[in-house]
Formats: structure tokens, C-alpha cells, sequence
């Protein structure tokens, strides 16, 4: 019995040591994580600036999704957020103009959870324009508005942008979250430090290197 006891407070420390190894309290750069060669321009004034990069049909952006939404909740005043849907391919194209369009017409709030479920959930295709012109015509929006606002100057502009962005912060996969035009995290980056951990476990070191990150740019 003493030696199960003994075994199991073994067993039990360790755990205990790998779950707080999990946890980055002193995050470093080039291993938790980048910083640019060259910083990026904000416009967020004195707050600090946080931007997502992401891709609606990326598994791991749709897992962060949640807890991403409860920690700019909890940041408050102190940060900007911004999106940035990616493009590795032509592919991407037309969720990148799903989301600059839900953006120009104010409908991220109510539209942006319910995208990433049809696609994880549901088990929609979401991959081309007339896929998603269906799928919004079913949420209650203006179809016509909708395809306007998609197919303008200003949404193309948008992607372009996103394009420059992308290359600019060297994003190489996704979920990744950039600091202040400075930085740049992720959980894959973290994890290529911390081993073969759970996703959660992964976002939430990801979470403790972007508040040292948000709490290092506000100084």
C-alpha cells in the first residue's frame, strides 16, 4: 500500500511538473515567440494592437475561436483586435471576401461563430462564391446587398491588403496572433518547445505569451 502511495505521489508530481512546463510564466523570443525583423505600422493609437491571423476552414482556428473571443473580452480598453483571413492558395480566396464582407456590413458579431460552425459542424462547403452566396441567402441576409459589397473595389482592396500582411509578419500556418506590429505567437510555435501536449493545454500557454506580450508593448 505504502509503495502504490508512493508511486502514485510520483506519478502525480510528475504530471504536475509537465502541466506547469505547459505554462510559459517567462515567455522567450525565437522560442515562445518572433519577433519581426521589421515592425509593422498600427493605427490603434496608444492601445495596443492585436491582430488574428486565420482561415475559416482551419480545424485549430475553429478550436481557438472561443477562448480567443473570451480574452479579448478580458482584455478590455487595453487592445484593438483585428482579423486577418489568410491566403495560401486561390482557394482561400473567396473566404477571404466572406469575412471583409461580413466586416464592411457590420455583421461579424452575429455571423463569424455561426461561419466557422456550418463548416466544423454542419459540414458545409464554404470554398466558393456561389457556396457561400447560398449559405448567406439562408441566414436572413440581404442577398443582393451582400453580393455587392463582395464583389466591390473595396472588399478586393481588403484581400490585397491581407496578402501584404500576411507576407509581411511571415505567416507560415494558422491560428496565429500578431502584437503590436512587433511580435508574433501561435500555438504551434509554443508547442514546438513544449512537445506533444493537448490543444487546450497549447492555447492556453499561447494565451499566458500574448498577455506578456500585450503587457510588454503597453510599456
Amino acid at each position: 500500500m505504502r509503495l502504490f502511495q508512493k508511486l502514485l505521489a510520483v506519478a502525480s508530481l510528475s504530471l504536475f511538473t509537465a502541466i506547469a512546463g505547459a505554462s510559459p510564466s517567462a515567455p522567450v523570443n525565437g522560442t515562445d515567440y518572433r519577433t519581426l525583423e521589421k515592425p509593422q505600422q498600427t493605427d490603434s493609437g496608444k492601445k495596443v494592437e492585436v491582430t488574428e491571423f486565420f482561415w475559416y476552414s482551419c480545424p485549430h482556428c475553429n478550436a481557438l475561436e472561443p477562448s480567443l473571443e473570451a480574452w479579448v473580452k478580458k482584455q478590455g480598453d487595453k487592445i484593438v483586435f483585428k482579423r486577418v483571413p489568410v491566403m495560401f492558395r486561390d482557394s482561400f480566396i473567396p473566404q477571404q471576401k466572406l469575412y471583409f464582407t461580413l466586416e464592411a456590413m457590420g455583421l461579424v458579431d452575429s455571423m463569424h461563430a455561426k461561419v466557422f460552425r456550418a463548416i466544423h459542424v454542419e459540414r458545409q462547403q464554404l470554398d466558393t462564391d456561389k457556396q457561400i452566396a447560398d449559405f448567406i441567402a439562408k441566414q436572413g441576409v440581404d442577398a443582393k446587398k451582400f453580393a455587392d459589397v463582395y464583389n466591390s473595389f473595396g472588399v478586393q482592396t481588403k484581400v490585397q491588403r491581407a496578402a501584404q500582411l500576411q507576407a509581411a509578419y511571415k505567416i507560415d500556418g494558422v491560428p496565429a496572433v500578431a502584437i503590436d506590429g512587433r511580435y508574433l505567437t501561435s500555438p504551434a510555435i509554443v508547442g514546438a518547445k513544449l512537445g506533444n501536449r493537448p490543444e487546450s493545454m497549447l492555447f492556453d500557454a499561447t494565451f499566458q505569451v500574448m498577455d506578456f506580450l500585450v503587457a510588454k508593448s503597453a510599456k
